[in-house]
């Protein structure tokens, strides 16, 4: 890549930071490390209607907990800054009277009552109301009023907005990495509201002038945003700028059903859409993946595979891999649908390469029951269980066996391993564990197994009610391996209770 690359995440503090959101973020970072570019955060906040107190911060903590920090915005290498748009409001309407001067934009002073009413006069003709060249002259804006008239409604200070002027009967021509060549009929195309009288810009204007005052190269962004590529491109040639090249990536689409992955699908299915959790300033809290047990390297492996394939059968990216094979020209254009389950399985992937010790600290740190317990005991209870696990909450479900003796046995375990003989069985499989000094895996094996072989008894009528014993159901790793973490005189005391209880 000839130029040096500089890409752009651009969230709005509305709210949480959406899984879709997360997933952009991380393509622009991919991408701008492969060719040892720039990432950076630039916060969206034009309107301030629905600005979230907290949500800024969100964002940046659920990049730095994904592994994918930004190299400049807010309060960090500010190069380019204010990185908040808010920030920036008295640089735009500069470019708004620029464009009003080379004759691409003007003033509209039309109320939302004449707007609304118009919009009523063409749907009872069956029509759709578009601010464009066939109508604009009939409204109320600096191309139908007088020289004098417009000076009169500024002077009075006239609420008024600044439009972008599209032009009539052209075709634009435009490209995108991902969608190759696509044509616009210009004809279609309204005149967006680019300033409004409040002095801060749309989105439209604010995202064109600080894409090309941060020098950005790439415009990595959602498919949502692919009806705006005209207007933007039309903006660059109105500046006489030069564009930077375009990708839209493709919707997370919903597990069921069609369209777009929402917060209600998350909800109802029992998955988070978010990253960390979030409290709304109503209180209500949505689940994020942090809190809900996965792993942030299992996230965004996951997520590099919504809408992007390596061409290879390879599945399994760290960071630095991801970076490697990462390629714009592997987007899909179609929908990529969100497999809850899939992610689950990546999850259950880096359960397994992760330390004994990391994970054993995270359980001991989730249950008061382990507060006591040597970690380096629950470290090794945490090898024998941890292939069953997807998550560090299902660790107390797999394993409480290691810490407390079973209160009770399981019924229809208990119905398929206590027979007739089983107490009498139990009785002398007790006195055969007592008198064995080296209480170790390997002589448990011998010694159980060379009684139950020389006595011809059944391995299953030992076997399966000496788990129940220990275990409380017919469950859980190798009963040897067992029997050696709880020790000799726990062994031996939970057999004999089960002699007594059932």
């Amino acid at each position: 890549m000839s130029k040096n690359v500089r890409v752009r995440f651009a969230p709005s503090p509305t709210g949480p930071l959406h899984i879709g959101g997360v997933r952009t973020a991380l393509f622009n970072y991919l991408f701008a490390k492969k060719y040892n570019g720039t990432f950076v955060l630039r916060i969206e906040d034009t309107d301030q209607n629905r600005y979230v107190e907290g949500a800024e911060k969100y964002i940046i903590d659920s990049l730095n907990w994904c592994n994918i920090p930004f190299d400049e915005g807010p309060n960090k290498n500010e190069k380019f800054g204010p990185y908040r748009q808010s920030e920036r409001k008295h640089l735009y309407k500069q470019y708004a009277e620029q464009l009003i001067a080379s004759g691409n934009a003007y003033y509209a002073f039309d109320t939302p009552e004449t707007l609304d009413a118009k919009r009523k006069e063409y749907e009872a003709n069956k029509q759709t109301f578009i601010y464009n060249w066939h109508n604009r002259l009939e409204l109320i804006n600096s191309l139908s009023l007088t020289t004098e008239e417009v000076k009169t409604k500024l002077d009075n200070g006239d609420d008024y907005v600044i439009r972008f002027k599209s032009p009539q009967d052209e075709t634009l021509r435009l490209k995108d990495i991902i969608r190759g060549d696509i044509k616009i009929d210009t004809n279609v195309l309204d005149d967006k509201v680019l300033f409004k009288s409040d002095g801060m810009p749309t989105y439209h204007l604010a995202n064109i002038v600080d894409d090309h005052l941060m020098e950005i190269s790439h415009v990595i962004r959602g498919e949502e945003w692919l009806p705006s590529l005209a207007l933007h491109m039309q903006l660059y040639t109105a500046f006489g700028w030069e564009a930077p090249e375009f990708a839209h990536l493709p919707l997370i689409l919903k597990p069921t059903g069609k369209g777009k992955l929402s917060k209600r699908d998350g909800d109802k299915l029992g998955f988070p859409v978010f990253p960390l959790e979030y409290t709304s300033p109503d209180g209500d809290i949505s689940k994020g993946y942090k809190e809900e047990g996965y792993f942030a390297d299992a996230v965004i492996n996951f997520l590099a595979f919504l809408g992007w394939n390596p061409g290879t059968e390879q599945e399994i990216f760290n960071l630095d891999e991801l970076v490697e094979a990462f390629d714009l020209d592997r987007v899909n254009k179609a929908g990529a649908r969100f497999d809850p389950d899939k992610i689950k399985w990546f999850n259950h992937h880096y359960m397994q390469e992760q330390s004994d010790d990391i994970l054993a600290e995270a359980f001991q740190k989730n249950h008061s029951e382990l507060a006591t317990i040597d970690p380096s005991y629950i470290a090794m209870v945490v090898g024998l269980i941890k292939e069953r696990a997807t998550f560090v909450n299902d660790f107390w479900a797999l394993s409480s066996f290691f810490f407390v003796a079973p209160e009770n046995y399981d019924e229809k375990a208990s119905k398929k391993a206590f027979k007739d003989e089983t107490k009498d069985l139990m009785t002398q499989l007790v006195s055969i564990i007592s008198n064995i000094e080296e209480f170790e895996v390997e002589t448990l094996q011998k010694e159980i197994k060379g009684w139950i072989t020389g006595n011809e008894i059944g391995f299953g009528k030992v076997m399966m009610p000496l788990r129940l014993a220990l275990v409380g159901a017919l469950q859980g790793p190798e009963v040897f391996d067992i029997m050696y973490m709880i020790g000799k005189t726990e062994t031996i005391k939970r057999i004999e209770k089960m002699i007594t209880v059932l």
